[in-house]
């Protein structure tokens, strides 16, 4: 039983990994779950604390993830059109892995905030203002999004790490 719970949790930790980039797939959670798994084997006994540190950084890192592009964009003087062009790029990105995971968060961004200075926005700035303050706000969410992945993939690599170390530790 005890190497059937190892293997679950190892795939379980490889696809944390990979949803890590991937949106749909809720990467830090999965991490976590990997390593529930290993601590109900009889061999490992990870400590109450480690659990709990452990579910708390998936439950932070997934939540920012959420949190971070859409004040990025905001930070950086986008609206609720950028940050949904960004959520739609991100969508239409994934059938252009792995690069449209990148390009279409930015590219959406940019058409949500041009599309809003063209026609909710018209008369305020010139139009070479609109496409830079477009521009900036694309910007905002494309580094939101960065941020968001390099969280979710640092803390399932340290979960992983754990993962790997006491197997290592207690089955070898």
């Amino acid at each position: 039983m005890d190497i059937a719970l190892i293997i679950i949790g190892f795939i379980l930790i490889l696809a944390g990994i990979v949803g890590c980039m991937l949106p749909v797939i809720p990467g830090p959670p999965l991490s976590f779950l990997g390593l529930l798994l290993l601590h109900f084997t009889t061999a490992v006994d990870l400590t109450t604390f480690t659990l709990i540190f452990t579910v708390s950084l998936a439950i932070v890192a997934t939540v920012l993830d959420y949190i971070v592009p859409v004040w990025g964009t905001k930070k950086a003087g986008g609206s609720k059109w950028g940050t949904r062009g960004s959520g739609i790029g991100l969508i239409i990105g994934l059938f252009f892995a792995p690069i449209g995971i990148f390009v279409g968060p930015f590219l959406g961004a940019l058409i949500g905030e041009l599309l809003y200075h063209y026609t909710k926005n018209k008369h305020t700035f010139k139009d070479s203002e609109k496409f830079s303050k477009s521009l900036t706000a694309a910007l905002g969410s494309f580094l939101g999004l960065m941020f968001g992945i390099v969280l979710k993939l640092a803390v399932s690599c340290y979960i992983a790490f754990l993962f790997v170390k006491e197997v290592i530790v207690n089955f070898f």
